[in-house]
């Protein structure tokens, strides 16, 4: 049998259908290609940034912001020095944008100005940290995202 040049466009158009139907099935199919939004509820915080905004003019008027660095134990985020740290409170949300499985927030209860995330709770790789906090009713935002 010969392969004439209408036999030869129609197996080039079943052979590019046939791929990308493979690709589809693959990236929908595939955990490795997973995607997730940020949030679940992610309409809902977008009407609260404005108040995020506020939070973060706040911080930006502190003579000191949050610092942290990390240890062998862990990260550590070390409060401002200026202000009683027994009276912060709020939370720390850490989000590793690659897998939602390992996101996690915790309350702050500080004994000293500084709080411990231990080693066993963070992977290596891209952390976004977000901490939430408020000092005698001002409230206070920290972003950014690191490397651990």
């Amino acid at each position: 049998m010969k392969i004439n040049w209408g036999t030869g466009i129609v197996i080039a158009f079943i052979g590019f259908i046939s791929f990308i139907m493979y690709f589809i099935i693959t990236m929908n199919v595939d955990d490795a290609y997973d995607h997730d939004l940020v949030t679940e509820d992610y309409y809902a915080e977008e009407l609260e940034y404005q108040k995020d905004i506020d939070k973060l003019k706040n911080a930006k008027n502190l003579n000191e912001n949050i610092t942290y660095k990390k240890t062998a134990e862990g990260l550590i985020i070390q409060f401002p020095k200026a202000i009683g740290f027994k009276k912060i409170t709020g939370k720390i949300f850490l989000y590793r944008p690659s897998n939602k499985h390992l996101d996690f927030d915790t309350t702050i209860s500080l004994s000293k100005p500084n709080l411990l995330i231990p080693d066993n709770r963070l992977v290596d790789g891209r952390w976004n940290i977000k901490i939430d906090w408020q000092y005698n009713g001002i409230y206070y935002l920290f972003k950014e995202s690191i490397n651990y």
